[in-house]
């Protein structure tokens, strides 16, 4: 069975790899898909039917979406859609939009307790449907705006997993569109005719949040650099800890070891000894 287009082909090559580089389609699997409506969770759902279709062992999944509760959203199209292409849906209305209000300022971003709310309420239906893993849209400008948002604004060097295994250890959340990039996944989204769905949510799409700067500034990078991304990507692959500043990365009783006697055979340097300041009260008060 051939693909629809070179577009598709492309993303489900990209799919594929993700799943074998991180273990996160697998035979018996049955994944349960956060449908918000746009446009990366609709590729993610239209490619995991056409895969599922492909694949040399047996899978099934179910579209789930979480209403937030504001005003005008269009449950009934997402509903409609997936019913017209055979594929099981579960529309879960909630109160976040409210709770949400009640509990930030005025001025507050949303997004980040958001995606709390919402995440907890996916653990709990994931139970409910006997779901083996939980599959999100994020693709490959998301995992490179986050690590920078972190970088940038969080003080911290991290990005986001390709699988992730929760806390408790009882839920598994794949992004099987990691290698795929987001001008890819909106072009899926269109040329499947899928009908792409605001949130509602008064803050989507502003452009004075973080990561909207982000992806200006990562836009103009890779119009001057093309494959800037890419290699963002590849450096969140290829990590190298002791060129980091992390003590947890190399503790001090590893230095110490590798400050033992003796001289460097190379140079034939004898090593620095490490010299213990003392704790006196001067020392301490000043």
């Amino acid at each position: 069975m051939s693909y629809a287009t070179p577009l598709e082909a492309r993303i489900a090559r990209k799919v594929a790899k993700a799943s074998i580089d991180h273990r996160l389609i697998e035979a018996g699997d049955r994944i349960m898909v956060g449908l918000s409506g746009g446009k990366d969770s609709w590729a993610l759902l239209q490619i995991l039917d056409v895969i599922r279709q492909r694949a040399p062992f047996p899978f099934s999944f179910i579209a789930v979406n979480v209403d937030s509760g504001y005003k005008d959203f269009k449950h009934d199209v997402i509903r409609k859609a997936c019913e017209d292409r055979g594929w099981e849906i579960r529309i879960e209305h909630t109160e976040i939009g409210e709770v949400m209000d009640d509990l930030l300022e005025a001025n507050a971003t949303p997004c980040s307790l958001c995606a709390r709310l919402r995440r907890g309420v996916l653990y709990r239906i994931a139970d409910e449907e006997g779901a083996t893993k939980i599959a999100l849209g994020h693709h490959l400008d998301d995992f490179i705006e986050t690590l920078l948002l972190n970088l940038f604004f969080g003080g911290a060097l991290k990005a986001m997993p390709a699988r992730l295994v929760s806390d408790s250890e009882r839920h598994v959340v794949i992004r099987p569109l990691v290698y795929v990039s987001e001008q890819e996944a909106l072009d899926y989204a269109l040329a499947c005719e899928l009908p792409i769905v605001g949130c509602c949510c008064p803050a989507c799409g502003d452009l004075g949040l973080q990561r909207q700067r982000l992806k200006r500034l990562i836009g103009d990078l890779d119009r001057e650099h093309p494959g800037i991304k890419s290699s963002m990507l590849k450096a969140i692959q290829n990590v190298h800890p002791r060129h980091l500043l992390d003590r947890r990365l190399t503790p001090l009783s590893d230095l110490a070891r590798d400050l033992a006697p003796g001289a460097d055979e190379a140079t034939g340097a004898q090593p620095l000894p490490l010299v213990r300041r003392p704790t006196t009260n001067a020392s301490i008060a000043g």
